[in-house]
């Protein structure tokens, strides 16, 4: 994509949000202003879904474009020879880990929220099975099967059969962020492997809600800060705890970033 699709709100040092699901930055607004009080939020949107694209035909998502994009975002919004802040959610999270693993230098901190990195389980297999599942469920009964069978997996139940519902006309997907979701970013995503070795040195913290103990995203926080020596936290709610509590969500975000 050649123009950046980008907002800028705050001052002070330049903090880079990677929004989760398909990249849009739905919900995000009152956790940014909280942060913009004491940081220059660089609010990364990689498809342009909030800047007039959705509806637009949109390829299949890879974890290393995403984190060019940032990378060129970076050298946009940074003064030379300084360095930012990175906080990405879900598949945001992923990107900001390989942004942190190819280019550690331009980074002060990451935080990774809830990455769904299944590689690093010893499960690795069956989770990514579950997510092909999901796609699978998706293409045959709609989003809200989908959705009910993707919140399944992160939780751990039991499955429910898809029920009567059907696949989404081809406009009708281009023009939901979550069906783009889960038919471009999903399962390319959750196959993607972390670099550990290059992260073993980072600045890095991985983060995951307390209502998510026990669901898998949870467990891919802890796993992966165990094995790259960051520093695993607890946030506020669950998967989408930074919509739920802005304002205790900013302020642990600070304070990990102050480490």
């Amino acid at each position: 994509m050649a123009d950046l699709c980008h907002d800028i709100r705050g001052d002070g040092p330049v903090l880079l949000v990677v929004p989760g699901g398909a990249g849009h930055p739905m919900g995000l607004d009152p956790l940014t202003a909280e942060l913009a009080e004491h940081c220059t939020v660089v609010t990364y949107d990689p498809l342009g879904l909030a800047h007039g694209r959705l509806g637009l035909p949109v390829a299949e998502q890879r974890v290393e474009a995403w984190s060019e994009g940032a990378r060129r975002v970076l050298d946009e919004v940074l003064p030379d020879g300084e360095s930012a802040y990175v906080l990405g959610f879900s598949s945001g999270g992923i990107a900001a880990l390989d942004l942190l693993a190819r280019h550690p230098a331009r980074l002060r901190h990451v935080i990774a929220h809830e990455p769904p990195v299944v590689r690093v389980l010893p499960d690795a297999e069956r989770q990514s099975a579950m997510f092909a599942e999901v796609y699978d469920t998706y293409r045959a009964a709609g989003l809200a099967a989908a959705g009910a069978r993707l919140a399944a997996g992160l939780a751990g139940t039991p499955a429910t059969p898809p029920g009567d519902g059907r696949p989404p006309s081809p406009e009708e997907e281009l023009s939901s962020p979550m069906a783009l979701f889960l038919t471009r970013v999903l399962t390319r995503f959750t196959a993607y492997a972390p670099d550990l070795d290059a992260l073993r040195p980072a600045p890095l913290t991985l983060a995951a809600g307390v209502d998510s103990r026990g669901g898998l995203l949870h467990r891919t926080a802890s796993v992966a800060a165990e094995l790259t020596g960051g520093h695993f936290a607890e946030f506020p709610g669950g998967h989408l705890g930074a919509a739920e509590h802005p304002r205790k969500f900013a302020a642990n975000v600070l304070d990990a970033l102050r480490r």
